[in-house]
C-alpha cells in the first residue's frame, strides 16, 4: 500500500501477533485436549508440540516477511509463490468463512459473557453487533487507532491470563487425584486433541496481513512475529500446568470451565463473574486484532483486479482502505445474526492449515529464486519448514477422520472458489 501510512512499531506488531492467536479458546479448549488425551504427558505434550509448531511457523513467516514485504501478508507469499489462484482462494477462504465466521463466532461469544456480568435490556445479538460496529468506527479512524486499541486489549489480555497462571501453579491448593492416564492415549487420539491445539495456536500469520502498515517492516515485522509467538506459547504452557497442578488430569477433562474452576479454588464465588469478564475482554481483544488486519487481504486481492475495484482504494485522510474494513465489518454483522457460523468454523482448521503448509512450502520456492542470505533465516531449515509441513498436514487428516462431512463441504465451497476467480481474472484482463 504506497500510500499507506506505517505507524506500527514492536510493541504493537508483537502484541498484534499475540492477539491474533489468543482469543477464548485457552479459557476452554484445555479441557477439550484432556478429553481427548487424557493423561497429563499427553496433555502437555500436545500443547508443548503445539508450540513447537507455531514457533517453528514464527520462524518461516518472519523470514518470508523479510523476503516479500507489503501488504496482505499470506495472501502475497500465495500468489508469488505458487500462483495467483492460490493466493485468491487463500483470500476467498478468508472472506466466507475462516475469518468472517471466526469473529462473528468471537462477536456472539463476547456479548454473551458481557450479558454474564451486565443486565443488559437487549439480546446478545444486537449485543454483538454495536461491539462489531464499534470496531469499525474505530478502525476507519486510521491503524494508529486500530493499533492502539488492540494493543491495549492484548495486554489485558496478558494480564487475565497471568492471573489464571499465577491461582494455578501457586495459590490454589492443588489435586489430590493421583496423575494416571483414563484411557489409553492412541496415536488417532493424541492427533484429535491436536485439532484443538493447533486452533487455539493458529493465528500468528494473521500480523503479516498488515506488513506494509509497520514501521520499517523488515526488521519490525519479523522480531514481532518471533516475540509475540513466544509470548503466547509462554502463556498457554502455563494456564495448562496450572490447570492440570489444580485440577489433575480427570478433574480438566471433566470440567465445563477449567478457568473458572482454577481461579475459584482462590476467591470463590466470585471466580464465575470475574473469569466472565476476562473472556468478553479476551474476545473483543482478538476482534480487535481481525478488525485491522483481515481487510487488508481483500484490499490486496483488488490491487490485483481480483476484487471489486473500491475495495481497493485507501482512504486518503486516514491511509486505510476503508471500503475493505466496511466489507469485513458487514459480512461479519451478518453472519453473526445468521447464526448459521457454528457448523462452518468445525471446518476452519481443515481449510486454514492446508492454507499454512502451503504458505510453508513457498520458502523453498523463494529461497530457490534468491538463495542470498536474507535476515532473519529459518533456523535448521529445511528440517523446521519440513516439521511445520508435516504437522499441519496430520492435523488436517485428524479432521478429515473426526469430522469427514463439515470437511468435505468446507473444501467443495473453497472449491467454488476457482472459477469465481476465472471471472474475475477475465474482468480484470
Amino acid at each position: 500500500m504506497d500510500t499507506a501510512r506505517r505507524k506500527l512499531g514492536l510493541r504493537d506488531t508483537a502484541l498484534l501477533v499475540m492477539g491474533g492467536i489468543v482469543g477464548s479458546g485457552i479459557f476452554m479448549n484445555p479441557a477439550v485436549v484432556a478429553r481427548d488425551a487424557p493423561s497429563t504427558v499427553a496433555v502437555l505434550g500436545a500443547w508443548t508440540l503445539g508450540g513447537l509448531v507455531a514457533l517453528a511457523g514464527g520462524f518461516i513467516w518472519a523470514e518470508l516477511a523479510a523476503r516479500r514485504p507489503g501488504i496482505g501478508g499470506q495472501y502475497g507469499y500465495l500468489r508469488d509463490g505458487i500462483h495467483p489462484v492460490a493466493g485468491f482462494l487463500y483470500g476467498w477462504s478468508n472472506l466466507l468463512v475462516v475469518q468472517t465466521g471466526g469473529m462473528a463466532a468471537v462477536a456472539v461469544t463476547c456479548a454473551t459473557y458481557t450479558h454474564a456480568t451486565v443486565a443488559l435490556p437487549w439480546t446478545p445479538k444486537l449485543t454483538a453487533v454495536l461491539t462489531l460496529a464499534i470496531l469499525i468506527a474505530v478502525n476507519l479512524a486510521g491503524v494508529r487507532a486500530g493499533g492502539a486499541l488492540q494493543s491495549a486489549f492484548m495486554i489485558a489480555k496478558i494480564v487475565a491470563i497471568g492471573a489464571v497462571v499465577v491461582c494455578g501453579l501457586f495459590l490454589a491448593s492443588p489435586s489430590t487425584a493421583p496423575a494416571v492416564t483414563l484411557a489409553p492415549v492412541t496415536f488417532r487420539a493424541f492427533f484429535a486433541a491436536m485439532i484443538a491445539v493447533m486452533f487455539a495456536y493458529g493465528g500468528w500469520a494473521t500480523a503479516t496481513f498488515v506488513s506494509g502498515e509497520i514501521e520499517d517492516q523488515t526488521r519490525t515485522l519479523p522480531r514481532g512475529l518471533l516475540l509475540g509467538t513466544i509470548g503466547v506459547v509462554a502463556l498457554y504452557l502455563g494456564v495448562n500446568a496450572g490447570c492440570l497442578k489444580t485440577l489433575g488430569v480427570q478433574g480438566l477433562a471433566t470440567s465445563a470451565a477449567p478457568a473458572v474452576d482454577v481461579v475459584g479454588r482462590v476467591i470463590g464465588t466470585h471466580s464465575g463473574r470475574v473469569i466472565a469478564i476476562v473472556v468478553a475482554i479476551s474476545a473483543f481483544g482478538f476482534l480487535a486484532q481481525g478488525m485491522l488486519v483481515c481487510p487488508r487481504v481483500y484490499y490486496a486481492m483488488a490491487q490485483d483486479g481480483l476484487f471489486f475495484e473500491r475495495v481497493g482504494r485507501v482512504n486518503p485522510r486516514t491511509g486505510v482502505p476503508d471500503v475493505a474494513i466496511v466489507l469485513q465489518g458487514i459480512l461479519t454483522i451478518v453472519t453473526a445474526l445468521s447464526g448459521s457460523y457454528d457448523e462452518l468454523l468445525s471446518w476452519v482448521v481443515t481449510v486454514d492449515f492446508v492454507f499454512l503448509s502451503a504458505t510453508a512450502a513457498t520458502l523453498f520456492v523463494f529461497r530457490a529464486r534468491n538463495p542470498a542470505r536474507t535476515a532473519p533465516p529459518t533456523p535448521f531449515h529445511p528440517l523446521t519448514t519440513v516439521f511445520f509441513i508435516v504437522l499441519c498436514l496430520a492435523v488436517v487428516v485428524s479432521t478429515f477422520v473426526e469430522h469427514p462431512r463439515q470437511s468435505c463441504f468446507g473444501w467443495l465451497l473453497i472449491g467454488a472458489g476457482v472459477p469465481v476467480y476465472g471471472i474475475w481474472r477475465r474482468k480484470s484482463s
